[in-house]
């Protein structure tokens, strides 16, 4: 009789292991996002291998990078061709190592779907879809040419599309019920160069004719020229890219409700002009209110960003950054001075982070990103994921319903200031850890960071007087936001990290430590912040 009990417990626990784990999903409150994986607030400390890394071949070229960046995330494509490459002949054998070995190195997953479109382009559609123009047409352009894209209008690429996603979903579903695979990417930097739109005669009629009521709603009725102007070829051509991809993201979800994005290949940072002749009809910062009317199945865009210059790299988090729009970085350069980016990111609520070309297979898409990607240029990622891997889901959980402010280095290298309740908050950079800039009474040479694209860091407000802060080669400092009679001063300032929920201290800031501000090297530390008044 005693056996029983036993018994039951081996039977519960083991029909409690053959449950699925809960649907990742993003969740949205007072204008904050989360990534909920496992049922709890998860930080995306990413990584995304090159564009060729995605055969079994390739991987053990990829563990060792991952593993020296501590990421917790891995983005991998999964192309079309891959997975079918003669029609209606499926192939998930790379899938399914992929999922074993992200399992046995304790990393979590996203997919990313290389179908119609791959940097606007069919290179990774199977050679029956290449070559079969009729079928799958491409798109024309204003002087009536073949262009290279293919057209969003084709509905048999659609459909075909859309057949080859829904396998590799149902396959997903059954292979992981442990949600190793925690987000997919739908289709690549869409939209197309050269051509703002497609030109056929089909196309032509829908562009002639009214806008969807989804978009007079949101605007005005009307013609695509009458209701967007000089940006009617974008819109028109981003309204039908996003509706092609909406249909194919919905029919994954009915399979596997797994969050869903799509990424984006910009334009400039500060205008709209010439918009439409970057990859236009993608999710671009200037037609992301089309792409949501038109994709509700799409969770959030995201930008895949290039650009070394930091006031660039501000306005596209601030571009993406909305209440309707959790912030992700899926793609940025690799060379080490985006890493400092990392900061400024954090600190707008970013659910995720993630350096591209992150593996030793030898390719460089320099100047884009690292000329080579060398032990110091891995380190500078390195030093942020390493700080934050423990405390991922701690940090997640805060952001989620606190105020940040993330900030980084810019080109002239000044400072940086932003206000946090009644405190306002400055970032100094190429500054000693000791003394101040008027010290001239001293000799000193030079901090070796005054000239180097490096430093940056985040300040999350837990409460009206305490902060946790950090960050790498920078000083921060804080004061209060306006004149009065009253001083600031340090309450306390803790050097610790959270283990098991919980903050634990491991030692004290005082005296020299905090004398001229908080002064953070190149490796980056954890820091519990609580200031007062005096008179």
């Amino acid at each position: 009789m005693k056996l029983v009990p036993a018994l039951l417990l081996l039977v519960a626990a083991a029909a409690a292991a053959a449950q699925p784990a809960p649907l990742p999903r993003i969740e949205t409150s007072n204008g904050r996002h989360a990534l909920i994986v496992d049922g709890r607030p998860f930080l995306m400390l990413g990584a995304q291998v090159n564009n060729s890394s995605n055969y079994p071949a390739m991987l053990p070229l990829v563990w060792p990078t991952i593993a020296a960046l501590h990421a917790n995330t891995v983005e991998v494509p999964i192309a079309w061709e891959q997975i079918e490459p003669v029609e209606g002949r499926f192939d998930f054998s790379f899938l399914d190592t992929l999922l074993r070995q992200a399992r046995e190195h304790d990393v979590r997953l996203v997919l990313l779907w290389f179908g119609t479109w791959k940097n606007t382009g069919p290179n990774y559609a199977p050679e029956w879809v290449k070559t079969d123009t009729r079928r799958f047409p491409r798109m024309r352009t204003r002087e009536g040419r073949t262009h290279y894209a293919l057209s969003p209008h084709g509905r048999a690429t659609l459909e075909a599309d859309r057949n080859a996603f829904v396998q590799l979903m149902t396959h997903l579903r059954d292979a992981d019920p442990q949600r190793t695979t925690i987000m997919v990417q739908v289709e690549n930097e869409t939209g197309s160069y050269r051509s703002p739109r497609d030109f056929s005669p089909e196309a032509q009629r829908l562009f002639d004719g009214p806008v969807p009521p989804a978009l007079a709603r949101l605007r005005r009725p009307g013609t695509w020229s009458q209701v967007f102007g000089l940006r009617a070829d974008q819109a028109f051509n981003a309204w039908y890219i996003a509706r092609y991809v909406d249909e194919i993201a919905a029919a994954g979800r009915a399979v596997l409700d797994l969050p869903m994005y799509c990424n984006a290949a910009l334009s400039d940072a500060f205008t709209e002009n010439g918009a439409e002749n970057g990859a236009s009809g993608g999710p671009n910062w200037n037609v992301i209110d089309v792409w949501k009317a038109a994709a509700p199945h799409i969770d959030l865009v995201a930008p895949d960003i290039y650009n070394r210059d930091p006031a660039a790299y501000f306005a596209y988090l601030d571009h993406y950054r909305r209440p309707d729009n959790a912030l992700m970085v899926p793609e940025t350069g690799n060379a080490a001075e985006y890493a400092r980016f990392f900061w400024p990111a954090l600190g707008r609520g970013a659910i995720g982070f993630s350096p591209f070309g992150m593996d030793a297979t030898g390719y460089s898409n320099y100047p884009l990103g690292a000329e080579r990607l060398d032990p110091d240029t891995i380190a500078a990622f390195a030093a942020p994921f390493r700080l934050f891997a423990p405390i991922a889901r701690d940090w997640a959980r805060l952001a989620f319903g606190h105020p940040a402010w993330g900030f980084a280095k810019g080109a002239d290298g000044a400072d940086q200031s932003s206000t946090l309740g009644r405190w306002r908050v400055t970032a100094q950079y190429g500054l000693w850890s000791f003394g101040e800039r008027d010290w001239t009474w001293l000799p000193t040479r030079p901090n070796p960071n005054a000239s180097r694209p490096a430093g940056g860091g985040v300040v999350l407000q837990l409460g009206p007087d305490e902060f946790l802060v950090a960050g790498s080669d920078v000083r921060i400092r804080f004061a209060l936001a306006e004149a009065q009679a009253d001083n600031m001063q340090w309450l306390s300032v803790e050097e610790g990290t959270f283990v098991d929920g919980a903050w634990q201290m491991r030692r004290r800031w005082n005296g020299d430590q905090s004398d001229y501000g908080l002064n953070f090297s190149a490796e980056p530390v954890l820091l519990r912040v609580r200031l007062g008044t005096y008179r």
